[in-house]
């Protein structure tokens, strides 16, 4: 008789140890490393039955010949959604749906839901995590009730799937994979075998039905997805929904998707009636401006293939500290280090002894280098206590040299920019001819910036 064994299994990356090492030998994180018990290996026979293994072979065609039918994706109901995912849900795809606590996730898988429900799909909402009374109120604050959306709280798979038999629905929501657990495997759920295997059971009963499913995951305190690596390799769309929980604003970002382009961004507003979609992001952002103080300057950015308009501040202060104090939210705090260095070496601005703070105001990530120039120049105001002119936007990477290099998709940002009336922008000298509405003051180095916008 076959017996269990004891490993020692990574919750990163899901490789195994024979015994507790601090750091995992596959992913080298330390301290991931959790107990459980392994059970016997079964047959090969037994392991692949469920796969197919014993049925018809594919037939084997050239690329140009179309195989069955073409399947065209679902719209979910939410135009945000369906623009990251090219369209909508695709039937037999499973999306892992990531993200921190208080995100929204629920919210947003209630809204798609009850979205999909009322268009004429029949939806399996799986309460593995709460209870359905309580998600039967949220969908009623939310608007999503039903008689297509059908609830279960069953949190075992066996039960899951013959709800599953059941319901015969169109699309499934599993909230969440690590609250789901198989009673054949050993662990409790969100262990990584459970997380593991229940993925993968989930991701063959999708593709064997033709069930367009959604799994809702969690994300560690680092900000990587719970669970092993391989949940994400497993499904076909993997979309990260970010937010400050002390702002309004949340960010949809296809991380995975089979089945169009990674580009593209969600954005969203939390509020009393759930998720919605965000027509103007840019007069978000800049509505609460303050013009004519100094510290601020804004920035045309690419998310995606959107243009976005956000306002970065700055604070400099004398320091009285050893090391003084190097601040940034919702920029990179490297980026910031750099530039306060460019700044002291290649314009004569003395930075190193002031502590600095810098943010992206309104609660928005901004990473891209073409942010380097105006957030240069709001360092830079802040320091002179110069404003930068209230119609000025700046755009640019910033070399270490002091040299002010090109950026992609100038023409969207500039157009962006005309259009919430901005009328002069600060570019690479490299740059091609502005669209009408703005002009551009072109400058090859940091020190010809600083002039152009706060002399």
């Amino acid at each position: 008789m076959a017996r269990t064994r004891t490993v020692h299994r990574c919750s990163d990356c899901g490789a195994s140890s024979p015994q507790w090492v601090g750091r995992c030998p596959g992913c080298g994180e330390w301290n991931t490393l959790v107990e459980e018990v392994e059970a016997p290996s079964v047959p090969a026979a037994e392991a692949w039955a469920g796969w197919g293994a014993a049925g018809p072979v594919a037939p084997v065609a050239p690329s140009t010949r179309t195989v069955g039918d073409e399947v065209a994706p679902i719209a979910t109901g939410i135009a945000e959604l369906d623009r990251v995912l090219s369209g909508g849900l695709v039937p037999g795809s499973v999306t892992l749906l990531a993200g921190a606590p208080g995100t929204g996730k629920s919210t947003l898988a209630v809204q798609v839901a009850g979205a999909m429900a009322a268009a004429g799909a029949s939806v399996l909402y799986v309460c593995a995590e709460e209870s359905p009374a309580q998600v039967r109120r949220r969908a009623g604050r939310l608007g999503a009730r039903d008689d297509r959306l059908w609830l279960s709280g069953e949190a075992l798979l066996p039960r899951v799937l013959a709800d599953v038999d059941e319901v015969k629905p169109d699309v499934l929501v599993v909230d969440s994979v690590q609250s789901v657990a198989d009673p054949e495997l050993p662990g409790s759920p969100g262990a990584v075998t459970q997380v593991r295997e229940v993925a993968q059971r989930l991701v063959r009963e999708a593709k064997q039905r033709d069930l367009a499913t959604v799994l809702i995951g969690h994300v560690t305190k680092d900000g990587a997805l719970a669970g092993p690596r391989v949940l994400e390799h497993v499904v076909d769309t993997v979309l990260e929904l970010d937010g400050d929980r002390h702002h309004a604003l949340r960010v949809l970002r296809a991380v995975k998707h089979r089945f169009g382009s990674t580009a593209e961004l969600g954005l969203f507003e939390l509020g009393e009636g759930g998720l919605a979609g965000v027509p103007d992001p840019s007069g978000l952002f800049l509505a609460d401006r303050l013009t004519g103080v100094p510290g601020s300057a804004v920035v045309p950015t690419i998310e995606g293939h959107r243009p976005l308009l956000v306002e970065l501040q700055a604070l400099v202060t004398e320091s009285s500290l050893t090391e003084p104090r190097r601040s940034a939210t919702g920029l990179d705090r490297g980026r910031v280090s750099l530039l306060v260095a460019v700044l002291t070496q290649r314009a004569g601005i003395g930075l190193g002894k002031h502590d600095i703070y810098a943010l992206a105001a309104g609660g928005v990530r901004v990473t891209e280098p073409g942010a380097d120039l105006a957030l240069a120049l709001a360092l830079a105001s802040a320091h002179a206590d110069l404003s930068v002119p209230a119609d000025l936007v700046a755009t640019g990477e910033v070399g270490l040299a002091g040299e002010v290099r090109s950026v992609t998709g100038l023409d969207r940002r500039l157009a962006e920019a005309a259009r919430l009336g901005f009328r002069r922008a600060i570019v690479p000298a490299s740059s091609p001819e502005p669209p009408d509405g703005i002009e551009v003051v072109r400058v090859r180095s940091l020190a010809d910036a600083l002039v152009a916008a706060l002399d």
